[in-house]
């Protein structure tokens, strides 16, 4: 009788094994099997929530089948104690495990709510954004110029919420006084900035940042990626380089970048540029005039008179032999390759076409030609 006895409990015991074992691997499969969702949610995890709270969320809004086995992975994949406030975009089909390492991984938001400070070469604007999670494009709620506008709700509200991202986007073309004094005027940002950086030194991109920041921990990054690039711009020169060495590189990359804004026309402004040093000619370029009246401290607003062409400053081409001693901006990575790697032409000339690129000639008659055409298009600009 105890011998029947223990074979029959043995034999539950191996089937009790056997369901154990097919759970074990049915929930396993569910872990890591494509989710329920059609459209891609925005997740929000508050600050001192848990797993519970999140797959309860997830559940009601339809992007795990089991909030059960989703609270389990996580445990089971020691994930847990990660868990990150923020806003997290779900995509359509995202398996439990991949939500688990979305909000387990950075602390980085991916979706919700981001403020982007833009710096322009004539104004800093805030934005305030929203990604639909739907479309994965963003949707603005609020925009105003820093130092100008009034302040909007939406911003100060946006402002107090705990998973907002923040953003700053440094265009090609400004000024390192422009940049510190862009950077003074965010509120997102702490600390003094220390001394301005010297000119063409920050390199223009995108920097994330997060309330408390240090404003010289900004220009620090500003400045390490700028290094990268000129090092990097500079070992891809090609032998038909007029300048000799990265600090000309910097100066003349500054020269182009505020010449044009035309991506195609970089490498033709830069032959223009290469040939005339190349021939002893002056580089008379108007930006570098314009750098030596302001000094870069803000933007000139006017058109240059007679007198400014013809006095004589360090930066003025139309008087100076070569480039001028320092930059007249922060260039972008193209401008710096574009220094080193001109296009091979015979330019010498360059003058505004009226369709916001230039036109370009070998000689003074066609140069001069081209001039009269933008003056007729100047003309009827004014009349219109």
């Amino acid at each position: 009788m105890w011998r029947s006895l223990a074979s029959n409990m043995l034999t539950v015991l191996i089937a009790a094994l056997f369901l154990l074992g097919g759970l074990i691997l049915w929930g396993q499969s569910q872990y890591t099997a494509q989710g329920p969702l059609d459209t891609a949610i925005c997740l929000r995890v508050e600050r001192g929530s848990n797993m519970a709270r999140v797959s309860r969320d997830l559940e009601a809004q339809g992007a795990v089948t089991s909030g059960t086995i989703f609270r389990l992975g996580a445990k089971y994949s020691e994930k847990t104690g990660h868990l990150k406030a923020g806003s997290f975009l779900v995509e359509p089909g995202a398996s439990m495990e991949r939500i688990v390492d979305e909000i387990t991984h950075s602390g980085a938001s991916t979706c919700g709510t981001e403020i982007v400070y833009r710096i322009g070469v004539t104004r800093t604007q805030a934005e305030v954004r929203e990604l639909d999670p739907a479309t994965n494009k963003f949707a603005e709620k609020a925009e105003f110029i820093l130092g100008e506008d009034e302040v909007p709700a939406e911003y100060t509200e946006t402002r107090q919420d705990a998973d907002t991202r923040y953003r700053i986007a440094l265009a090609e073309g400004v000024t390192s006084w422009q940049v510190v004094e862009a950077l003074k005027a965010m509120d997102v940002l702490a600390g003094e900035p220390g001394d301005r950086p010297a000119e063409g030194l920050l390199a223009p991109d995108s920097y994330e940042v997060t309330p408390g920041t240090d404003r010289a921990a900004v220009l620090a990054e500003m400045q390490k990626r700028q290094e990268l690039r000129i090092s990097a711009a500079w070992e891809g020169r090609s032998a038909d380089a007029a300048v000799t060495s990265p600090e000309e590189m910097l100066i003349l990359a500054s020269i182009i970048e505020k010449e044009t804004g035309v991506a195609e026309e970089r490498g033709l402004v830069a032959s223009v540029f290469t040939n005339r040093l190349n021939r002893g000619m002056r580089l008379q370029t108007d930006p570098t005039v314009i750098y030596g009246v302001t000094k870069g401290e803000g933007v000139l607003g006017r058109g240059l008179r007679q007198s400014e062409l013809r006095k004589a400053t360090p930066w003025n081409t139309y008087v100076i032999e070569g480039l001028p001693p320092t930059p007249i901006a922060n260039p972008g990575l193209a401008s710096l390759e574009a220094a080193v790697n001109p296009e091979t032409t015979n330019y010498v000339f360059f003058v505004a076409d009226g369709t916001g690129g230039h036109a370009f000639a070998e000689t003074l008659d066609e140069h001069n030609r081209n001039v009269a055409k933008w003056r007729e298009i100047e003309a009827q600009q004014q009349n219109n």
